[in-house]
């Protein structure tokens, strides 16, 4: 078992802790949410289907990532209701499985880009006042191995999909720089390959592994490491 680096102090209890989790009907977003609410979290899933939200001990919000109304309503709802927003678990994902750039469908870069990028960065614009509001509010982006770009990584199709997550690996850089001061602790996680799906079933994870390191991240303490890639606990290059 990979051991927490001797820096990161992580929370114990999330029972003070308001988390809202994108995402979080199935795979490893259901794990996500379900581990939250194991923390004592009040755990707001967002789902494009509240009714698709079976736990008795999460709160089904109805969220699609695409919808700025939506995003909107999910957001004033937890204010109204909780008063605060501590962790914020962008999962919603789409993976088109499509062949070199030369070959991208047009709507396909579109749609993925709406989900995995542009859903992040507005949900994430209109949480800020409350994860700002202590120090310590965490920022967690699910990103993918298939989204590094400083190792020779970024070869192998998949273009809409590898480009949305290098822009999601920006928004998690540029969220330290731009509010680490004021306390956010933002960071992003590659689950591997995960048996969800997008992974299919062939991949060698369950969806509770691929859940581990995104939860370990959203009990991180104030003042720990953010703005990195993070995967089984450990960071690697962006």
């Amino acid at each position: 078992m990979t051991q927490t680096p001797p820096e990161v102090e992580l929370k114990s209890d999330l029972t003070d802790d308001v988390a809202l989790v994108t995402g979080a009907t199935r795979g490893i977003g259901a794990e996500i949410a379900a581990g939250l609410a194991d923390l004592n979290a009040t755990v707001y899933a967002g789902a494009r289907d509240p009714a698709d939200v079976t736990a008795a001990d999460q709160r089904a919000v109805e969220l699609d990532v695409t919808d700025d109304g939506e995003i909107r309503a999910a957001v004033d709802r937890i204010e109204r209701e909780r008063g605060s927003l501590d962790i914020l678990v962008n999962n919603a994902g789409v993976f088109p499985r499509s062949g070199p750039l030369h070959e991208m469908d047009d709507a396909e870069f579109d749609r993925t880009m709406a989900v995995n990028l542009r859903g992040p960065v507005l949900l994430t614009r209109a949480a800020l006042p409350l994860l700002v509001d202590e120090p310590g509010g965490r920022v967690v982006s699910m990103s993918s191995g298939l989204g590094q770009f400083t190792e020779g990584q970024m070869d192998g199709e998949y273009p809409a999909y590898r480009l949305s997550k290098v822009g999601l690996g920006g928004l998690t850089a540029y969220l330290d720089g731009e509010y680490g001061e004021r306390g956010l602790v933002a960071n992003a996680v590659s689950p591997g390959w995960v048996q969800t799906d997008m992974g299919g079933e062939r991949a060698p994870r369950s969806p509770s592994k691929g859940a581990e390191t995104p939860v370990w991240l959203a009990r991180f303490a104030p003042g720990s490491p953010s703005g990195r890639l993070w995967k089984d606990r450990e960071p690697i290059p962006w």
